[in-house]
């Protein structure tokens, strides 16, 4: 089977899993497992640009995943009243300005003086100086902010311009999926700075400890995103049921169609929800295929392949891997704030390493390190095991059971079981498929 042929196979595979989740179970299931499908295909293409690319061994996915969220709610929800007067949010972002500055100053100061005690005092100067200001500024604009209704807000809130009505302004969500990955891209290009030195293994811990510190920032910074007690009702870019429910020319046409205005509100908005993450992840898969086919993209691949000819060969390693790392960062920042659209609220603590970390890794080595195609495949693949094996291992535990007494130990352990299911099928897709097809589904060239 050619290489084209086995891609257009691999994808109708895809279809027909999802299509019969629809007549089998609900369509309300295919499209979310569908809709999560496309997000996850979109994190696998940013991890893709790292690793297929550039060779680059990023276990901090969750991290830029939650900044692509965090922009959901800086950028689409309302300011919080109150938060913006003086002494508050203001006060917090002259604290950070005073800090950068301070980074700033310190680093010209270690550049331009020459080596020894004195650019060491001058350095530990400034940096313990520019921490005092830092903390009695920004402290006082913390508690400013989250002493405001903190049952309620108790954050700076966002820059929907809609005050009490800012649901109405449902496309201020689509204009945060950009800054999302802008965001991802400024935290990537401070950790690149530091971090893309180290070799593959330490980089790998380097990245998944500064995705806890993020996280850790966004669970215990109240004023940011309100930390645990979460942020619900984002506006959403597609009608809400309800208003469907009530539009009086759409229950019509559906009920003229013999159906239920109920479930078919809640098909729609997924299919509209559908189309707009369909147009983000063919626009980056598109931008990814003319990379990878161009000459950056050449050098790219010769960096991964052997960096110390590509040295000799005059290109900059160090400058290379920066930028690639920025731009699958980026990516995956675009596709955080995708997914918390698409939840509707923010909520920190359910950034888990094995959902954004493993899932997506076991996404591009099933789908073929390397290939777009195939992160974009192995995106669908795994994300439709993760959601139906659980349901799939309860029907066959009770089936396996169902000789046994209803009072038995080991049926009743077998049932709770099920749920395990999940771990242990997502190791077996990635054994199998390592033993028999060790460069994935779709392999790259």
């Amino acid at each position: 089977m050619t290489g084209s042929m086995r891609t257009i196979a691999m994808f109708a595979v895809v279809a027909i899993l999802i299509i019969g989740t629809g007549i089998l179970q609900s369509w309300n299931s295919a499209l979310l497992i569908l809709n999560m499908g496309l997000i996850s295909a979109v994190m696998a293409l940013g991890v893709n640009l790292q690793w297929g690319f550039a060779g680059l061994f990023n276990v901090g996915v969750m991290g830029f995943v939650a900044l692509g969220g965090l922009a959901t709610v800086l950028v689409a929800m309302p300011p919080a009243p109150g938060a913006w007067a003086p002494g508050g949010a203001w006060r917090i972002i002259a604290a950070l300005i005073m800090g950068a500055a301070t980074i700033w100053a310190t680093i010209m100061v270690h550049r331009r003086m020459v080596k020894g005690r004195a650019r060491a005092l001058v350095t530990l100067g400034l940096l313990v100086g520019g921490f005092i200001v830092y903390r009695m500024i920004f402290d006082g604009g913390v508690a400013f902010v989250e002493s405001i209704n903190p049952a309620a807000s108790g954050n700076i809130g966002g820059l929907n311009p809609g005050g009490e009505n800012y649901r109405d302004y449902g496309w201020m969500t689509l204009i945060a999926w950009p800054v999302g990955g802008l965001l991802a891209a400024g935290a990537a290009w401070i950790i690149g700075k530091t971090a893309l030195g180290l070799r593959s293994d330490y980089l790998a811990i380097a990245t998944l400890g500064i995705a806890e510190i993020i996280l850790a920032v966004m669970k215990n910074e109240d004023w940011l995103a309100r930390g645990v007690k979460n942020v619900i009702g984002l506006p959403r870019p597609v009608p809400y049921e309800v208003d469907l429910q009530n539009d009086p020319g759409f229950v019509e046409r559906v009920q003229a169609w013999g159906g239920d205005p109920v479930t078919a509100s809640s098909i729609y908005v997924k299919l509209e929800y559908a189309f707009l993450f369909a147009v983000v992840l063919v626009l980056i898969l598109i931008l990814a295929q003319l990379a990878l086919n161009s000459p950056w993209g050449r050098m790219m691949r010769a960096i991964r392949d052997n960096e110390v000819a590509a040295e000799a060969m005059g290109k900059d390693v160090t400058a290379r891997h920066l930028q690639i790392f920025i731009l699958g960062s980026a990516v995956c920042g675009v596709a955080g704030a995708m997914m918390t659209t698409l939840d509707g609220q923010l909520v920190p603590t359910t950034y888990q390493p094995l959902r954004f970390t493993f899932l997506v890794w076991v996404m591009v080595i099933v789908g073929g390190s390397g290939n777009n195609l195939g992160a974009v495949l192995g995106g669908f693949i795994i994300w439709f095991f993760w959601v139906q094996v659980e349901p799939l291992g309860l029907l066959l535990m009770e089936v396996v059971t169902a000789p046994l007494s209803e009072g038995s130990a080991l049926k009743s352990h077998l049932i709770d079981s099920a749920a395990h299911m999940r771990l242990f099928t997502m190791g077996l897709i990635l054994l199998l498929v390592l033993r028999f097809s060790p460069r994935g589904l779709l392999p790259g060239k």
